[in-house]
């Protein structure tokens, strides 16, 4: 699949079946990020919630609740307050690693600054529970909650066990599951709970998000050894040059001899990159079939994602979100 070819993705077509539900998500979030005080709230959040995002995690909260027969509008409320748990998570990200650009435009920290880029998180963090207890269900604010705890609890893990060496792909998928999969599998899960699905299926949508999102994580950090700059907005080795051990360098590490561990010991561990280091790096995890194997494990998760949506009920968008499966692992096809 192409990616140029904008109509055969599924998360447009996605958007085009639920566009009345997403056109009032929109509104629902440029209403609530507004501030009537503080109008650098709205100017930060502006530019990273206007910025292009596929707004795939409220399109999964949208299509859950569809799929399962709800006629409401809280499902609204509930897709946008996982964009807004989403967009604080990322200015809070983009402080923590320094980072100078997101989806292809400069960050809000290096327009603004550190302090207006956490602030502003806190404040959707806010807005978020704001919206979600708008919903009157101690059942979604305990899922959304959990989700926000370990979203924290998964970036901390990976603060820790950063240019480690001993970080192991157990530690690895901990990371991942609380950074990534945690929210995705919050977004679809009330969607069915909101729906008053029966029990089974709200299982089965936590279950497809959760293994979603891992593959989602999965492939991004493999197309970060070998993906297209303008595709992810960043340069192929930007993990390499920030030292981050993402699986296919935990993958060469846990495979390479005593030559190899010290090269790995010098660019992640020391932060002493050199010219054609990155060349090295890739060239070491093509010999131990590091690329291979990560993407073996995107495929695995995108099997688990299909899987659970059997017992769902026949409707298009069933389709749509196993071809969102698809098309997550089909970036590095």
């Amino acid at each position: 699949m192409s990616l140029a070819d904008a109509a055969t993705k599924p998360h447009d077509r996605l958007r085009d079946y639920l566009a009345d539900d997403m056109e009032a998500v929109n509104t629902l979030i440029r209403t609530r990020m507004a501030s009537e005080h503080a109008p650098r709230i709205p100017e930060v959040t502006a530019h990273l919630v206007e910025a292009g995002g596929k707004r795939i995690r409220p399109l999964m909260t949208l299509a859950a609740a569809r799929l399962c027969g709800y006629a409401g509008t809280d499902h609204q409320k509930l897709a946008a307050t996982v964009e807004f748990i989403h967009t604080a998570t990322l200015l809070h990200d983009d402080v923590v690693d320094e980072s100078q650009q997101r989806r292809g435009r400069p960050t809000a920290n290096l327009l603004w600054d550190n302090k207006s880029s956490v602030l502003v998180g806190d404040y959707l963090f806010s807005r978020s529970f704001q919206l979600m207890v708008e919903c009157g269900s101690l059942r979604i604010l305990d899922i959304l909650s959990n989700a926000s705890a370990t979203i924290a609890e998964g970036e901390v893990l990976q603060l820790t066990a950063a240019q480690d060496l001993r970080t192991d792909a157990a530690i690895y998928t901990q990371v991942i599951r609380g950074k990534t999969a945690a929210l995705f599998e919050a977004a679809t899960e009330v969607g069915g709970v909101v729906a008053g699905a029966p029990e089974p299926q709200v299982e089965a949508l936590a279950r497809y998000g959760d293994a979603l999102g891992m593959s989602f994580q999965v492939v991004d950090d493999l197309l970060d050894y070998g993906g297209a700059a303008g595709a992810m907005g960043k340069n192929t080795g930007d993990d390499f040059r920030e030292r981050k051990l993402t699986l296919p360098v935990i993958k060469a590490v846990a495979r390479a001899d005593d030559e190899e561990r010290a090269f790995w010991v010098r660019t992640i561990e020391k932060g002493r990159q050199e010219e054609g280091d990155l060349d090295t790096a890739m060239a070491l995890l093509r010999k131990h079939g590091a690329l291979e194997d990560t993407r073996a494990e995107a495929l695995r998760y995108r099997d688990e994602a299909k899987a659970a949506l059997g017992v769902l009920p026949d409707h298009p968008l069933r389709d749509m979100l196993a071809d969102l499966a698809d098309f997550v692992v089909e970036r590095v096809s």
